[in-house]
């Protein structure tokens, strides 16, 4: 059959994502995937630079994503479908771009791990995030914020003349368009993902990117790249090269022969061609290649312990099959950042299809014949110059016009593009994409004035890049228009200025919390723990004063200020004003999994331990529980001596001694 491209539904048992979290992100979400300062000073000096290099400071100007629960209904999910005769890839446009499925026809097998549920966790550098499938990391070390999020889709002509998915948007940690075309020639066993990522600025950008392709992992899963080395890295703050395949006394190419959660960043040689293949007892599984460019090969693996077999039921559900994943980038590990010039770009080609592989030298004592024997029979599948044949016919494509659109992503790139008048040929930014959150920042674009909201809600999303805050230093000195400065300057590092311009719009603001919130943040990062205290109280005051209703976007508000502001509270053993905060919360806010947890530490904090270990005996779950957080074990042992439950074991690390 000829490739084709259409649309369908794919419905599963889904949780909603609900509302965005409408406090602007001044601080990152914890991030694991973090070294101290002496094991940076051991690095080959190329790496110890590109992973010190710009990181992120905050999240802005995205949005985090906590609104989200544990309760799933069938839910229909629009999705892409690119198949020839030998592939079927099923695309979730909506969702990232997310690759949901890579079925080989001939044999019935599905290639990749193909989650059976929509379950976000707090995975992504903004939050929600969910498991299984390919998954296009961009922006900063973390999954990208556009994990969850949608993107533009549509039909291009593809380098065979068959037909091509692009799939396009604007990276908004780093102000970067990127692109994503999909095709399947139609004699071939392979799909091919060109991806392009352009700096249309003046100013230097740091890049990142990783490919995540998760597959199903069994006791005889090995994983295997071109590589007798690797940069380990344990969850412990730390980055050390050991030797592939054996590592402490076992084989870690067999993702469950590992009892912690890991990383392998494998140091591929730099002539050697880019690969890595995830097989099976029977030498059957998935190969990903690319063109050099896409340097970096990974295994991320889960471990047999229990809190990675506790993560692997908490991102799906209980009685499915784990996974493992495999994984390509830029640079050599998840830690680094690659500049890209003021009018550069980065391309690549990848692949990915089936491989089958002679078992006995896949599983054998000899690493080398058994990288040997995988690369041969990719060799014979996709010769390594037919992947530079397929970059080069895919390059000119890159820049055609789309055709028929399958899917809208946001309107922040058509902003940009307004403003910037950038031309970027292959990924249009329609002004018809504009909405109502970039509706207040056009005017400020044509106008020179950031306008009144026309009824009182809590302020709409900040913008935070230069030409932004140039124009909002020069717009008249309005309280929300000063908000925004001082987001803006808070994010490029102007701290004092951003509290100068708060202080300013508190002045005359006819709602004062979200400057009370802003300013509770920089005291709290200024040392000044019990004046951020006191603000967070008379914010989230304000707040219950100025609050219209009880529908989502006021719900998700008060949450959100009054989780930080108990927290703050607690700090400084205010725990009568942190109850009295707890108290004032919505009772459907309270039931929630994360403050049930608040709660048990309320009662801590108030001497009430027995009534704390029954919330934990009761039964909680934190929806937004972050990878790596230990707060549930840390809670508990100030409860008792006894075991954490295996319902609350997500730890991902040997415990400290």
């Amino acid at each position: 059959m000829a490739t084709t491209v259409r649309r369908t539904v794919l419905t599963l048992p889904a949780a909603p994502l609900g509302p965005p979290n409408p406090l602007p992100a001044l601080r990152p979400l914890d991030e694991m995937h973090s070294i101290d300062e002496r094991t940076k000073r051991e690095l080959p000096r190329e790496m110890a630079r590109q992973i010190g290099y710009e990181p992120l400071r905050t999240l802005l100007p995205v949005r985090v994503l906590d609104g989200y629960g544990r309760e799933r209904t069938e839910t229909g999910l629009d999705a892409i479908v690119i198949e020839n005769d030998w592939l079927r890839a099923t695309v979730l446009p909506s969702l990232g771009g997310r690759i949901h499925s890579l079925h080989h026809k001939p044999t019935g097998r599905e290639l990749l791990y193909r989650n059976p549920v929509f379950q976000p966790a707090d995975f992504a550098l903004n939050g929600a995030w969910f498991s299984g499938g390919i998954e296009w990391n961009i922006g900063a070390t973390g999954h990208t914020t556009l994990s969850c999020a949608p993107l533009h889709a549509a039909i291009v002509p593809a380098p065979d003349g068959g037909e091509m998915v692009r799939l396009w948007e604007w990276e908004r940690l780093r102000d970067l368009p990127f692109q994503v075309d999909l095709w399947l020639p139609a004699d071939s066993g392979f799909l091919h993902v060109g991806v392009r990522i352009r700096n249309p600025h003046e100013r230097p950008a740091p890049v990142y990117w990783w490919s995540n392709i998760a597959v199903e992992e069994h006791e005889t899963t090995r994983v295997l790249a071109p590589a007798e080395e690797a940069w380990h890295f344990g969850y412990e703050r730390n980055l050390r090269r050991v030797a592939v395949p054996d590592f402490r006394g076992a084989d870690r190419t067999y993702p469950l022969r590992s009892e912690y959660p890991a990383d392998y960043f494998y140091e591929v040689p730099a002539e050697a061609r880019k690969w890595i293949a995830s097989l099976d007892a029977d030498g059957h599984g998935l190969v990903q290649t690319s063109t050099d460019v896409l340097r970096g090969r990974k295994l991320f693996l889960w471990g047999s312990g229990r809190g990675g077999r506790r993560w692997q039921e908490w991102l799906t559900e209980p009685g499915t099959r784990g996974y493992a994943e495999i994984q390509a980038g830029l640079a050599r590990t998840q830690l680094e950042h690659l500049r890209l010039d003021g009018g550069g770009e980065f391309s690549w080609l990848e692949s990915y299809g089936p491989l089958a592989a002679d078992p006995a030298a896949v599983h054998g004592d000899d690493w080398a014949a058994a990288r040997a024997e995988v690369e041969g029979r990719l060799s014979e599948a996709l010769p390594r110059a037919a992947v530079d044949t397929a970059y080069e016919a895919w390059r000119p494509c890159a820049d055609t016009e789309p055709g028929e659109r399958l899917a809208t992503g946001s309107g922040w790139g058509a902003l940009e593009v307004l403003r910037g008048g950038h031309k970027l040929p292959g990924t249009p930014f329609d002004e018809s994409t504009l909405g109502a959150e970039q509706a207040p920042w056009r005017e400020l674009l044509t106008t020179g004035v950031f306008p009144a909201p026309r009824r009182v809600v809590p302020p709409g999303p900040s913008l935070v890049s230069p030409h932004w805050r140039d124009m909002l230093e020069t717009a008249p000195a309005e309280p929300l228009t000063e908000y925004h400065l001082g987001v803006a300057q808070w994010h490029a590092g102007d701290l004092a200025q951003a509290v100068r311009s708060w202080e300013r719009g508190l002045g005359l603001a006819p709602s004062r919390w979200p400057l009370l919130r802003c300013l509770a943040v920089a005291d709290q990062e200024g040392g000044h723990a019990s004046r951020a205290a006191e603000r967070y109280l008379d914010a989230f005051d304000d707040l219950c004063q100025e609050r219209r209703d009880d529908g989502e976007i006021w719900t998700s508000a008060t949450a959100a200020l009054g989780r930080e502001a108990i927290d703050a509270l607690l700090a400084v053993h205010r725990t009568a004003d942190a109850r009295a905060v707890w108290d004032r919360l919505r009772p459907g806010v309270q039931q929630r999994g994360r403050f049930r947890l608040l709660d048990a530490q309320l009662l801590i904090a108030e001497g009430r331990t027995d009534e704390a270990r029954a919330v934990f005996d009761a039964g909680f779950e934190v929806a937004d529980l972050r990878e790596g957080a230990e707060v549930l074990g840390e809670v508990w042992s100030q409860l008792t001596d006894e075991p954490l439950p295996d319902a609350y074991d997500y730890r991902m690390r040997p415990r400290t001694p």
